[in-house]
């Protein structure tokens, strides 16, 4: 009686399963590409009015940053090879700014346009719209997470209130982006 019910579940162990109609199968495999495949970027960008005007500043500013990114920083600190970078992106973000803020030249709609293709930092004019940080270089400066003793960037403290006259933040390189210089 042992060796009938061992050979029974062996023999419906080993047995191969029918196969599922291809018509099946096809949708299973088209399911899964289409949860894997990453969708096509496609150059289909609508440009809004006026872009042709800003656009040739901020094609050079990406190519200075190509350039910046690419240089060799050898013999350089690890966050020193970074400054560059931060430089910028900094004035890229501070010309879409002025144009829009301070100049009236640009629309709302082409504003928004650079914001949303990452032309400028939206995070960083939001803060330049604050009283206090109309110089701010860059946002790492103001995070008390990034600094001792939980405070902000020493490029943050006026000049006249320095011990030190001349300093260089550690994150982007500023000597100096308090609104009270």
């Amino acid at each position: 009686k042992r060796g009938l019910s061992f050979s029974a579940g062996r023999r419906s162990f080993f047995h191969p399963r029918p196969l599922e109609p291809p018509s099946l199968l096809l949708q299973t495999l088209d399911f899964f590409l289409q949860r894997t495949m990453p969708k096509i970027k496609t150059n289909r960008v609508k440009y809004p009015e006026g872009w042709e005007l800003i656009e040739p500043t901020l094609r050079e500013l990406d190519a200075k940053m190509r350039q910046a990114e690419m240089d060799e920083h050898d013999g350089k600190r690890k966050c020193e090879a970074l400054w560059p970078i931060f430089k910028l992106s900094h004035q890229r973000s501070r010309y879409v700014y002025d144009l829009y803020h301070r100049r009236d030249e640009i629309s709302k709609e082409l504003y928004e346009f650079c914001l949303d293709q990452g032309y400028a930092d939206r995070s960083l004019i939001a803060k330049w719209k604050k009283s206090g940080y109309e110089r701010l270089c860059c946002l790492r400066c103001i995070q008390p997470r990034d600094h001792n003793y939980g405070t902000t960037c020493v490029c943050r403290v006026p000049k006249h209130l320095r011990e030190e006259k001349v300093v260089e933040c550690v994150h982007c390189g500023c000597q100096g982006c308090a609104s009270g210089d």
